[in-house]
């Protein structure tokens, strides 16, 4: 298992000396986070003498100055910095460079920076944790930002989404994730086939998806763009027939609007703070090594988890 070597307080754990360091939640908004309670009970369960602490960051380079702290142990990356703070790390992975996105940075062996990406997992958890029905099915994105890459992985690669449509106002960005996209095919295959909905009645014309993942933040549409987007996505909630799954990776608020209208409409609806425990497992092994990450306590992290959602007045209202 690698350590740091890093001067200060340690404690011992199945005999692997580990330094006094600290986990970050790094972006801009992140004060409402609940994350920090699951990982410091999380620390305290396993004896790890590590904090984790939500960190606004408002510029990147103020993200790699706590992550490249001696006592760094390992961060989790949000908007706006997913792909902006890509170039600026040692190492990616071949997830991250797959994804072309960054959520998780940990430290190699040689003491290097090194990108991944976990919010596939979490996304992926969620969604079979709702429901396996949509495997297979056409399954639909809104947004087409540095979080969309996992959505777009989660869906296409784990769960055969054959086709996946995108509801997103900006053009430019909708043209760099079908760029990005094709990354995914697997065994020499075709990537994804990602279908960006431009109106009402090309939403009308496609089959309905099973899985709907929302990756933007919560905001009452207010332009021309922005109404016809949240038209076309109530198209598809409002049909009749089966209703599938839908997962908003925003949990701020913790009932945001797209929930409230598919749950409207008769949807399963997911919160997005299932997201964090999904990964969770997978961030503590890039941390602290694969026997650590076995023996984490997952049920009452989970409570935790689920105690600090029901009770925070940060993201309930």
């Amino acid at each position: 298992m690698a350590t740091n070597g890093v001067n200060g307080t340690s404690n011992q754990i199945n005999g692997t000396s580990f330094q006094r360091k600290h986990l970050y939640l790094a972006g801009i908004g992140v004060t409402h986070s609940i994350a920090y309670l699951m990982h410091n009970h999380i620390c305290r369960t396993l004896n790890l003498p590590w904090t984790f602490t939500n960190v606004e960051c408002p510029t990147v380079e103020s993200v790699l100055s706590l992550f490249r702290a001696p006592s760094f142990a390992g961060g989790v990356v949000t908007m706006p910095y997913k792909q902006a703070l890509m170039p600026y790390l040692d190492e990616l992975d071949e997830l991250a460079l797959t994804l072309g996105a960054c959520n998780n940075v940990y430290k190699t062996a040689e003491g290097k920076l090194r990108g991944t990406n976990t919010d596939w997992r979490g996304i992926k958890g969620c969604l079979l944790g709702a429901s396996e029905e949509g495997k297979g099915k056409p399954a639909l994105i809104i947004g087409a930002g540095g979080a969309s890459r996992a959505a777009v992985f989660a869906l296409a690669n784990q769960l055969e989404c054959g086709t996946i449509y995108i509801i997103n106002r900006d053009v430019g960005e909708v043209e760099a994730l079908l760029r990005d996209a094709q990354a995914y095919a697997k065994d020499g295959q075709k990537g994804p086939n990602l279908v960006h909905l431009r109106s009402v009645e090309q939403a009308r014309e496609q089959a309905s998806p099973y899985y709907i993942v929302g990756t933007v933040p919560d905001f009452e549409p207010k332009t021309e763009q922005e109404l016809e987007a949240r038209a076309m996505l109530e198209e598809f909630l409002a049909r009749d027939g089966k209703k599938g799954v839908l997962l908003d990776m925003c949990f701020k608020p913790r009932n945001t609007r797209i929930l409230k209208l598919g749950k409207r409409h008769g949807w399963k609806t997911v919160e997005g703070t299932g997201i964090i425990g999904h990964q969770v497992q997978e961030q503590y092994r890039l941390w602290a090594g694969e026997e650590v990450s076995q023996r984490l306590p997952m049920e009452e992290a989970w409570a935790v988890l689920q105690k600090a959602a029901e009770e925070s007045p940060a993201i309930n209202f």
